[in-house]
């Protein structure tokens, strides 16, 4: 049983339960995330809407009914504090200490009841000589308290996701679940997804309009974008693969997508260069599957996307982890 922490829409806690792990409660300050989350596991909505700041081992407990002891914790703490997308960044940016929080409470259910794993998946930088200060206490207490602490930068484009995102993940093993055992990174799938193997076929979206009602989209609760107004929507000036500037980053159909990270205004620009994406087509970018509905409004869910973890690649994470576990153990 795991705890997900910033859990968003549920991309990495996804992955886990796809290789078999169950989640016992998932925390995520936005609504509209945790909407999202619960939505897709009707006869599992354990989500709640907290501020993690504030979160407690006892809010756990009496949310879960009894003493809440999972085996693992994961999340993806807030990364804008440290991505170089963010051109505004701040040294007092209150999300930057969340980092911290994310372990402090993991630390603190693993006095009480130990834990077998911790994952936390960030952006590159936060490995950075830069942020040192931010992740070396965090590792340091880790290891005070029994793991063994591993880092990897993974881009998501080799393990089954039509998109280069490259993203760090720090796993944490307990040394006496795993004997010791460091976490190695998982191997590179064989094949990479083009956008057309994603999205290719897919219908026309419904262009957004003051009032439209999920029912009233076609195909797909999420198959709707905005309508396009700029002039260079289906001229030559969008070239295919290309950048003309952040906000018009128009995606090649036989290459992986751009990261899946948006602006209000910086959606993709479909291949076709008519539009650009519709929330849908960014998520089976993603690898959610087909099935998957997000929740809330048009811009709500282009965050939610945006901040996802590719389930494909949270599934082969927890995989890796599954074989750590077995490693060296007699068959």
């Amino acid at each position: 049983m795991l705890l997900s922490l910033f859990s968003g829409c549920g991309g990495l806690d996804l992955g886990f339960e796809q290789a078999g792990f169950s989640t016992g409660l998932a925390y995520d300050i936005r609504p509209h995330s945790v909407l999202s989350w619960n939505r897709n596991r009707p006869k599992h909505p354990v989500a709640r809407v907290t501020d993690i700041r504030t979160l407690s081992v006892a809010e756990m407990d009496a949310d879960h009914g009894r003493q809440f002891s999972p085996k693992g914790v994961v999340g993806g703490p807030p990364c804008q504090s440290f991505t170089n997308a963010n051109s505004s960044k701040r040294a007092d940016d209150p999300r930057s200490e969340l980092v911290a929080r994310f372990f402090k409470i993991a630390l603190d259910l693993h006095t009480r009841s130990p834990l077998d794993f911790i994952v936390m998946e960030n952006v590159p930088e936060l490995a950075t000589e830069r942020y040192k200060s931010t992740l070396a206490p965090q590792i340091a207490a880790l290891e005070q308290s029994g793991f063994v602490c591993s880092q990897a930068i993974l881009n998501a484009k080799n393990f089954g996701v039509a998109q280069s995102r490259r993203r760090l993940f720090l796993v944490a093993l307990n040394k006496k679940v795993y004997g010791g055992r460091k976490w190695t990174e998982p191997t590179k799938l064989d094949t990479i997804i083009d956008v057309r193997k994603a999205i290719g076929g897919l219908p026309s979206p419904t262009f957004y309009s003051r009032g439209l009602e999920p029912s009233q989209i076609d195909y797909h609760a999420n198959h709707w974008c905005m309508v396009p107004k700029s002039p260079k929507f289906g001229t030559a000036l969008l070239l295919e693969g290309k950048s003309t500037g952040r906000s018009f980053k128009k995606l090649d159909w036989d290459r992986p997508s751009f990261t899946v990270s948006y602006g209000h205004r910086e959606v993709h620009v479909h291949p076709d260069a008519t539009r650009r994406l519709s929330v849908h087509e960014a998520m089976l970018l993603q690898g959610f599957p087909k099935k998957f509905t997000l929740e809330g409004s048009l811009s709500s869910q282009i965050t939610q996307v945006s901040e996802a973890v590719p389930p494909p690649m949270a599934r082969v994470i927890a995989e890796s982890i599954k074989a750590t576990a077995t490693a060296g153990v007699p068959r």
